[in-house]
């Protein structure tokens, strides 16, 4: 190796070098984002900075999207083969998404975990159309309406998946509140929340939240990342059959975001609740547009040290560089999903104004093969006599259904 490359090598990993530092020096701790702790059984707020700030949920509403259909199916207006059809407005959202073509069909549950999981935009809206009867605004009041009524009071939604749109705004108390209702509201479906990965096909799909098998009692619940927003999570842990649930908003990158999650739910264990007198739904509600972080997440410099950081966490071996994480030895504990299989309840019509108004290619029935009821009469083989029987009367037309299915 020549003086001048050998110089060029050294100069490149001396700048690695400090570029490995500073990330270290700089690490942002958790009392720098918009954090919150709750207690789930009392709802006493355990921590809290900037908690009623009003911020950009992102993703994080499908939690709220989650809420209304668990409370839908407690209630029995759905059931968890209830048809969920993607629409072709549906399958025009934007990424993150499963990008299955319009007309695809799959059963309630399937999306749900879909939703969660993969954080699938398009399974979102499909979702809120189905529950909506077809009007995404009517599932989107329903969000609102419960939002309401939850005392989630800096919180406004206008669409079901956290897309980027004028007027959706949380905040870190009223998304603690909302893990918090889910979580004692509808125990039955932990495990939507708490899902590792999801198989779809020959590939498995991972859940976006770091903390779900490397931080101890982690189950839930759900990440959040648009540039305006930065990187959020809504995390839960459960230890000693006492569950947390805390959230964090802003971080500049998933590490971070996990690493003060982390922090933030241990402090929390090591946080007596009698001692507190607060509880989360008296915290003051907030003002003012939500804060924008697009500036400083999507620059240049900020994706810069982001793949820093990933290249990072690579030496950390999944630890997020928490004390309070360790590294997951084992492949994703994964749940297979699918499409078909939807029956919905037998008094639940088909949506007809959904199908119509939206576009969707309608499922036909195959014409009767030669030889079965009403079908043509069955050639006979050249060996055998001819036969002039044909079908019974009467005999109805085959009626197999051919929605329109697709992989991602």
């Amino acid at each position: 190796m020549t003086t001048t490359r050998r110089d060029a090598r050294v100069r490149s990993l001396m700048a690695r070098g400090l570029i490995l530092f500073g990330l270290l020096a700089v690490a942002t701790p958790a009392s720098a984002l918009n954090t919150i702790a709750v207690d789930v059984a009392t709802g006493k707020v355990l921590s809290q900075h900037n908690a009623t700030q009003r911020w950009y949920p992102a993703s994080t509403t499908k939690l709220m999207t989650a809420y209304v259909t668990l409370k839908a199916l407690q209630a029995g207006e759905v059931a968890p083969d209830t048809p969920v059809v993607m629409t072709r407005a549906a399958t025009a959202q934007a990424p993150s998404k499963m990008g299955y073509k319009p007309g695809s069909v799959m059963r309630l549950d399937m999306a749900l975990r879909m939703m969660l999981v993969k954080s699938a935009n398009d399974v979102a809206y499909a979702i809120a159309q189905t529950l909506g009867d077809g009007s995404l605004e009517t599932f989107v009041g329903r969000m609102n309406a419960d939002a309401a009524a939850l005392q989630m009071l800096d919180t406004h939604f206008v669409n079901p998946n956290g897309l980027p749109q004028d007027g959706q705004y949380s905040s870190a108390k009223d998304l603690a509140i909302l893990g918090t209702a889910i979580r004692r509201e509808f125990p039955t479906y932990a495990d939507y929340f708490s899902t590792e990965a999801i198989v779809v096909g020959q590939g498995i799909m991972k859940n976006g939240n770091g903390l779900l098998g490397r931080y101890r009692g982690a189950d839930g619940m759900k990440t959040g990342y648009i540039c305006a927003s930065g990187f959020n999570l809504v995390a839960s842990a459960t230890r000693d059959g006492r569950t947390i649930v805390a959230v964090v908003l802003g971080a500049e990158g998933p590490i971070v975001r996990e690493r003060a999650a982390a922090e933030v739910i241990e402090n929390g264990f090591n946080t007596n609740p009698r001692s507190i007198r607060d509880v989360v739904t008296d915290l003051p509600p907030s003002a003012g547009p939500p804060a924008d972080v697009s500036a400083e997440i999507c620059s240049p410099a900020g994706r810069t040290a982001r793949a820093n950081e990933r290249e990072t966490e690579d030496k950390r071996e999944e630890t997020f560089g928490s004390p309070y994480m360790s590294e997951l030895d084992r492949p994703p504990a994964a749940v297979p999903v699918s499409l078909g299989g939807a029956a919905g309840r037998g008094d639940i019509e088909p949506n007809v104004s959904l199908i119509a108004a939206y576009g969707i290619p309608l499922p036909t029935a195959r014409p009767a093969r030669p030889g079965e009821p009403g079908g043509p009469p069955a050639e006979a083989p050249a060996s055998a006599a001819a036969s002039n029987e044909s079908a019974p009367a009467g005999a109805e037309l085959g009626s197999e259904l051919r929605p329109t299915q697709a992989t991602p």
